[in-house]
């Protein structure tokens, strides 16, 4: 039963992110997706708040489940037994980052590979950072995020915008 491992921080998760889960419960037996709960960058959303939203995001999805994780990526993907780790590419500055992070991991554990997949062309331009620039000024994000997480932007910057500065 071949078991992969999808890790992000997820904030927020967007079209471009559940594209590449489906696609990869396609492929695979099982897809775990990680959320990682500790990244060096700042986030917008709690861990809490984002596993939440990742789990509604995939609701009914059958071989997906969804779950928090600290610590290096690829200890995580030998602990909980991943075959694999997979990743998203959109353009060619992703696959200078992803192809070193692969070689590092590979440094540190040979047995688990990574594997890339290719975005889907409708979702080349999506990032977290461009949904989070927009939904921040005020612009439509609902045709790059499902509905529960353009709901949870609005109120995040509403939150936001009203003094409160607390990862919600």
């Amino acid at each position: 039963m071949a078991k992969v491992l999808f890790p992000g921080t997820f904030d927020p998760v967007h079209y471009g992110h559940l594209d590449i889960a489906h696609r990869a419960a396609n492929l695979f037996d099982e897809v775990v997706v990680a959320v990682y709960d500790r990244p060096l960058k700042s986030l917008l959303f709690n861990p809490e708040t984002r596993i939440r939203l990742v789990q509604e995001a995939l609701y009914g999805a059958k071989n997906i489940k969804v779950v928090a994780y600290s610590g290096l990526t690829v200890a995580f993907a030998d602990q909980i037994g991943a075959d694999a780790i997979v990743r998203g590419l959109r353009v060619f500055s992703d696959f200078e980052y992803e192809f070193r992070m692969a070689l590092a991991n590979t440094r540190l554990n040979k047995e688990i590979d990574t594997i890339a997949l290719i975005t889907s062309e409708e979702n080349t331009f999506l990032s977290s950072s461009t949904v989070k620039e927009i939904a921040s000024l005020g612009g439509d994000v609902s045709s790059m995020v499902p509905p529960h997480v353009n709901q949870a932007l609005i109120a995040r910057y509403r939150e936001l915008n009203s003094g409160a500065d607390q990862p919600l």
